[in-house]
């Protein structure tokens, strides 16, 4: 297998990966009325189900995109992929409120260890040539997921209850992480600096932590990534019920509509950001950053409309168009990042922009639900889609330093 099919191969075993990594934190909420009744559960008990493993994973997500530039990260990801398959089998178990609490908090802990060695891992073996694609290809798993995630967790609980669910899902990542550690071990070496790098260019978690929060607009990176976060979550968290109450959808009509429009728009723009910064950095430096601006530019008004759609089908036509805008932003994350980072602290860069992200979200998400009464989704949406022009213009001034190899080529 030549390098550049291996590369590609990479991709399609990664994405299935990060599809099952979002089915198995997704699947929870489509259950949450079978866990009340089974488990005898408040809705303030359901509420912390959530944010258990929302703020694990936001706390240690800094030290697992560090153990991604530390150790090897093919093991990293396979390790990561079992332990969460293990604990979403032991979700099926467990027999009260607190034994759910910690199997989700450890749940956190393992999935949060596998995004920023995936993307590093995958902009290790991709060239500028090709990184953006790739990365949007990948990323796309995750669209996916959230969909099945409430589509295949309602049927089964549905139909067999909630605990096979999570038995199955359980057996599935178990299997495929057997199956993608054959095929990561027997691939080609990792062609990054980082197989070979030296123990002195592997610093230690609060050095690696310092090293990449003093890189040029590593700051103005995360700040834009902490706002794109919050609209996100946002939608998330609350597009269901806005549905439910405003247009007088079915439940089941809200939670599809609310996850299906958003993600088939924003596939559509993983590929199209993609493909148009890879040709975009080929001609500039600051091509995948360029990219990026542009995608928030795009999205910010449909975002602010999205806010103030009188229609339903206004309001699911303005999230696929926003879907296509945060597509290409998601896309060049961390291609953007390998413009700044060497190779040994981009996991690391990514494991903080995770930290940012998620806890933003999660007050974003908060605030929402407080503000409900008074300003309501309608118009956190429209102060959403403000700040993507703010967020848009600070890219579009931003400049791209570039780093300085700090290790031999191979």
């Amino acid at each position: 297998m030549t390098k550049s099919i291996y590369a590609w191969v990479l991709v399609a075993i990664l994405w299935f990966i990060w599809l099952l990594n979002y089915v198995d934190r997704q699947i929870i909420y489509s259950v949450f009325p079978l866990l009340r009744s089974d488990l005898k559960l408040s809705n303030l008990q359901l509420g912390l189900l959530s944010t258990s493993f929302l703020w694990v994973y936001a706390l240690v997500s800094p030290l697992t995109g560090y153990l991604g530039d530390r150790f090897s990260r093919k093991k990293v990801i396979v390790s990561s992929l079992i332990i969460w398959s293990g604990v979403t089998l032991a979700v099926g178990m467990v027999r009260n409120f607190h034994e759910l609490v910690f199997a989700l908090g450890v749940m956190g802990v393992s999935e949060a260890a596998y995004l920023p060695s995936g993307l590093a891992l995958i902009a290790d073996y991709h060239s500028e040539r090709t990184r953006s694609l790739a990365t949007g290809l990948h990323m796309s798993g995750a669209y996916l997921g959230v969909v099945l995630g409430g589509v295949a967790g309602g049927w089964i609980g549905q139909r067999y209850g909630w605990r096979p669910a999570f038995t199955f899902l359980g057996f599935v990542g178990i299997a495929y992480a057997l199956v993608a550690g054959m095929v990561l071990r027997g691939g080609m070496a990792n062609p990054a600096p980082e197989g070979t790098r030296a123990e002195a260019l592997k610093p230690r978690f609060l050095a690696s932590l310092g090293e990449v929060c003093l890189l040029r607009s590593f700051p103005t990176l995360t700040l834009v990534f902490v706002v794109m976060s919050m609209a996100n979550w946002l939608m998330y968290t609350w597009m269901p019920i806005y549905l439910y109450e405003r247009f007088h959808m079915t439940l089941l009509g809200a939670g599809f509509s609310a996850t299906f429009y958003l993600q088939v728009g924003s596939v559509g723009g993983m590929l199209l950001g993609g493909m148009l910064a890879d040709q975009w950095r080929a001609r500039s430096q600051r091509g995948r950053l360029l990219t990026q601006a542009v995608s928030l530019a795009f999205a910010a008004p449909f975002l602010f409309l999205a806010g103030r759609a009188a229609s339903a089908g206004l309001l699911l036509a303005a999230m696929v168009i926003f879907g296509i805008g945060r597509g290409g932003y998601d896309c060049n994350i961390m291609p953007v990042l390998c413009e700044i980072a060497p190779p040994e602290l981009r996991a690391t860069g990514y494991g903080l922009f995770n930290c940012a992200g998620t806890v933003a979200g999660g007050v974003v998400a908060a605030l929402a639900g407080a503000l409900k009464s008074s300003i309501g989704l309608g118009g956190m949406l429209q102060a959403a889609g403000l700040l993507f022009l703010v967020a848009a213009i600070l890219l579009f001034r931003l400049e791209i330093p570039g780093y300085k190899q700090r290790v031999l080529d191979q």
